[in-house]
């Protein structure tokens, strides 16, 4: 009988110096690696729509809004992601230049094959970060808006966009209606 062949695993340092030198990206969640494949237009539009958004609202503020192509390494999940769009107002964020540790906001936009890991593990991981205060999933389908919000028990409150406001982030005072959330879609 034949034995399985053994996996070969990172620590989360040793994935993040591979990754670097990859050509494409890759998630990583307490040692196994999974490679991300290219998003559909209508996601790609709605990050890119949110991000501009927050980028004109936090101009010369603390803030400042990342999307795709930045790292977020979650230590106490022994992970690295690629959220669509996240801010951070952390200062050590703002001089880090591979990954970020202290978002207060993460967007993540939704697909059919990633929305039930968004809303699980990804999400489970993403309530670890102690400076995060608002988790929003955004349904190009549906054009449905969830934002869940870090409450001063610990607990998360979700607040659904079923009343049409869009995009709503109480920790940054901001609000993007669903016109402009789901702008060129």
């Amino acid at each position: 009988m034949a034995l399985p062949q053994s996996k070969e695993t990172f620590t989360r340092e040793d994935f993040i110096a591979w990754e670097n030198a990859q050509a494409d990206k890759h998630e990583f969640v307490a040692g196994e690696v999974f490679a991300m494949v290219g998003a559909r237009r209508v996601h790609v539009a709605i990050s890119l729509n949110i991000a501009a958004k927050l980028k004109n609202h936090l101009r010369s503020g603390p803030c400042r809004a990342f999307m795709a192509d930045m790292k977020l390494e979650v230590k106490a999940a022994d992970a690295v992601f690629y959220p669509d769009v996240l801010v951070t107002c952390h200062p050590d964020d703002l001089k880090a230049e591979i990954a970020m540790h202290h978002p207060t906001v993460i967007i993540e936009v939704l697909s059919e094959s990633t929305a039930a890991y968004d809303r699980g593990d990804k999400f489970a991981s993403y309530r670890q970060i102690e400076s995060l205060r608002e988790y929003a999933l955004i349904d190009p389908d549906s054009r449905r808006v969830e934002v869940f919000r870090r409450m001063d028990n610990g607990d998360w409150l979700l607040a659904a966009s079923e009343s049409g406001q869009g995009l709503i982030l109480k920790s940054l005072d901001f609000a993007a209606g669903l016109d402009a959330v789901f702008e060129d879609v």
